[in-house]
C-alpha cells in the first residue's frame, strides 16, 4: 500500500537514517544494507511490534496509538521540537504530547480557525500596535507572508514596500533577495531558521496547496532550499540573536522574540530589541528619532 503521509515517511526515514548502533547501544555486527538504524532496531529500541513501527514510517499514523509514537521519539532520540513535529505529521491539527516534565507545548489548533487568506488586509489595531512598538517589528501570517511592518523594521531591514506581494515573503525573502542575504551576518542560520518554520508549516497544515506551491518554487529557484529541506530540519526555539549588517551603523546584535498579536494561529509577531546601553541599543534610539522625524522609513501598508 503506499504512503499516506509522505512527509512523515520520509521524516522517520532521516531521522532513523541519522542514528548508528553505536549512538543507542546496540553491536555493530554484519553488514548493512541501509543507513543507521533498520526499522526492526527502532521497533525493539521503542518496544512496539516491527508491524506498528512500519505502519507508521509507511505514513499510516492513524492506526498508531500516542504511545507508540512516544515511544518512537524516544528511540529516535528526538529533540522536543522534533517530538512535536512527529505529532504534527502523524495528527494534522491535533494538539500535540502535553508533557510536562518535557517542557512541550500544545501544537495545532480548534478546527475551523485556519488562515485561508493571508493576503486580506490586516486590521487598523493591529497595524496601531506595531507602530507603537519601539522596537523593529514585522507580521507574519500564512505561508510566511510578510504581512505588516512597523517603521523601524523598514530601516533595520528593508523597505518591504518595495517588494512584489507576491515574492513578500520570507521564504523569497530569505533565498532569492541579494539584499536579504547581505543583511544578515550569519546568513545560513537564517537560511536554516527559515526552512525548519515551512518544515513546521507544511506539517501543520498539509493540506495548504499555496504552502506546498510555495515549497515547490521555493526548490525549483534556490539550490540552497533544495539542500536543506531535504535534511528535515524542524523549528525550535521561537527566540535567538541575530547580527544584521545596516549600511550606516556597521553591524546591529540583535535579539528576537515571536509572539501572538492576532487570534489567527498562524499569525505571529517577530520583535527585535538590543541590550540595554549596548552599541546597538544606541543605533537602534537612533533609527527610532530618525523615523519619528519622518526620515526615509517605509510604514505598515494600509489595510
Amino acid at each position: 500500500m503506499p504512503s499516506s503521509n509522505p512527509e512523515l515517511q520520509s521524516f522517520l526515514l532521516s531521522r532513523r537514517a541519522r542514528l548508528g548502533p553505536g549512538d543507542v547501544g546496540l553491536p555493530a555486527s554484519g553488514r548493512r544494507r541501509v543507513s543507521g538504524l533498520r526499522r526492526e532496531e527502532v521497533a525493539a529500541l521503542a518496544d512496539v511490534s516491527v508491524d506498528h513501527y512500519i505502519r507508521l514510517e509507511r505514513g499510516r499514523a492513524s492506526q498508531v496509538s500516542d504511545t507508540v509514537l512516544d515511544a518512537v521519539a524516544r528511540a529516535l532520540r528526538l529533540s522536543p521540537a522534533e517530538h512535536r513535529h512527529l505529532y504534527r505529521l502523524a495528527r494534522p491539527g491535533a494538539a500535540g504530547p502535553g508533557i510536562a516534565d518535557g517542557g512541550y507545548m500544545e501544537v495545532g489548533h480548534p478546527p475551523g480557525e485556519r488562515s485561508d487568506h493571508p493576503d486580506a488586509p490586516v486590521r487598523a489595531g493591529v497595524r496601531q500596535a506595531l507602530q507603537a512598538l519601539a522596537a523593529p517589528a514585522y507580521l507574519v501570517g500564512a505561508r510566511g507572508v510578510v504581512r505588516g511592518w512597523n517603521s523601524l523594521a523598514t530601516e533595520v531591514f528593508l523597505d518591504f514596500a518595495e517588494v512584489p506581494p507576491a515574492r513578500r515573503t520570507i521564504g523569497w525573502l530569505v533565498f532569492t533577495e541579494p539584499r536579504v542575504r547581505r543583511l544578515y551576518v550569519d546568513w545560513e542560520t537564517k537560511a536554516h531558521e527559515t526552512t525548519a518554520y515551512l518544515r513546521t508549516e507544511i506539517a501543520e497544515y498539509p493540506d495548504d496547496a499555496a504552502l506546498a506551491a510555495h515549497i515547490m518554487e521555493l526548490s525549483a529557484a534556490s539550490p540552497e532550499f533544495r539542500a536543506l529541506w531535504s535534511r528535515h530540519a524542524v523549528l525550535g526555539p521561537s527566540h535567538g540573536t541575530t547580527g544584521i549588517r545596516h549600511p550606516e551603523l556597521g553591524v546591529l546584535e540583535l535579539s528576537f522574540e515571536t509572539m501572538r498579536l492576532t487570534d489567527d494561529p498562524r499569525e505571529i509577531v517577530v520583535v527585535y530589541s538590543a541590550g540595554a546601553g549596548s552599541p546597538s541599543a544606541a543605533a537602534l534610539e537612533l533609527l527610532a528619532r530618525r523615523c519619528a522625524g519622518g526620515g526615509p522609513a517605509g510604514a505598515t501598508p494600509p489595510g
